[in-house]
């Protein structure tokens, strides 16, 4: 049988000073039973996002790892950036990939929850899965006020009482957030304008909390010297919380359509960290109107090469 696999994606308010980055992707490189897929750094979000899958003990330790690494490196007392944060390492995420279930990962989650807590001083939320009251669910309701109004945040002890650590920040470390989800898609339009009011209407207008798609979060970021010729451009940044039934083709043309009310035209989009390959089939569909690619005429991913070559090598191991 084959292993169990848990992912994560946690995020670190690092982007900037490579060196730094570089030291705490190492605590998932050459580790045993968990294996680094991609590190993502935006220096105007000043972020890194790390993508790892592992044995859910073994990506439990390389985690823990990273927060010990996090903590000696990054002092969110002189932190800037363009993203909401909290702590040097702001969220911690972990994600059923494969022979594993939700349960599976909160279960790690609150291991790693309590590890932190104890061991580096900082109060930890469990979110989405592992929430211990609704109101802690959403993961922007607990960020709110970010680093620096969390520590007046925490003094409501009724409503912000740490799941885990003290009830007070880390002075440079601040807060985190840790828990079990289901497969999220961090998706960024870039804007050909620097007009951040503009982002932010779209922003508003297609996010589930202003009553656009139900699984949209956005916000909208402004980047600054990230084309040649261009000093600031204006960014839609996404979280697609559920791929399947918000696609990423539906976010990308509702913020293109979104962007021509105010003559905005789309420079490109990205996206951040891994993500499964049906989210990209589904764009490949859409966009192709491929009427023998989708699931209800045939397997489109026995249709991709690499698909085949892939399981001869699993049936050789």
């Amino acid at each position: 049988m084959a292993k169990k696999l848990l992912e994560t994606v946690p995020n670190y308010s690092e982007g900037r000073d490579m060196e730094k980055v570089a030291k705490i992707a190492a605590c998932f490189k050459n580790r045993k039973n968990v294996r680094l897929l991609d590190c993502q750094t935006d220096v105007n979000h000043n972020r890194c996002v790390i993508t790892a899958v592992g044995e859910p003990e073994a990506l439990r330790d390389a985690v823990i790892d990273s927060f010990e690494v996090a903590v000696q490196l990054i002092d969110m007392t002189k932190h800037e950036g363009q993203h909401p944060r909290m702590g040097a390492v702001d969220v911690v995420p972990f994600i059923p990939c494969r022979n594993t279930t939700v349960a599976e990962a909160d279960a790690i989650a609150k291991e790693v929850g309590k590890a932190v807590g104890e061991k580096f001083g900082i109060p930890v939320f469990l979110y989405e899965d592992s929430a211990t009251a609704p109101h802690r669910a959403n993961l922007a309701k607990i960020r709110k006020g970010q680093f620096e109004g969390m520590a007046e945040k925490l003094q409501d002890k009724e409503l912000w009482t740490p799941d885990f650590g003290p009830d007070h920040i880390h002075p440079t470390a601040g807060v985190v957030a840790i828990g079990a989800r289901m497969p999220l898609i961090a998706y960024n339009v870039n804007l050909d304008t620097d007009n951040m009011e503009i982002a932010n209407h779209i922003a508003d207008a297609v996010k589930n909390i202003r009553g656009g798609y139900h699984f949209i979060k956005a916000i909208g970021v402004e980047l600054k010297d990230h084309y040649s010729g261009k000093d600031t451009v204006a960014q839609v940044s996404m979280n697609l919380v559920n791929y399947e039934k918000t696609a990423i083709y539906r976010a990308f043309e509702a913020v293109k359509m979104e962007a021509r009310r105010y003559g905005v035209n789309v420079l490109e989009s990205e996206i951040v960290g891994v993500v499964p390959m049906q989210s990209l089939i589904d764009c490949a569909e859409y966009y192709l109107q491929a009427c023998m690619f989708g699931p209800m005429k045939f397997d489109a991913k026995k249709q991709i090469m690499e698909n085949w070559l892939l399981e001869d090598e699993e049936e050789e191991a």
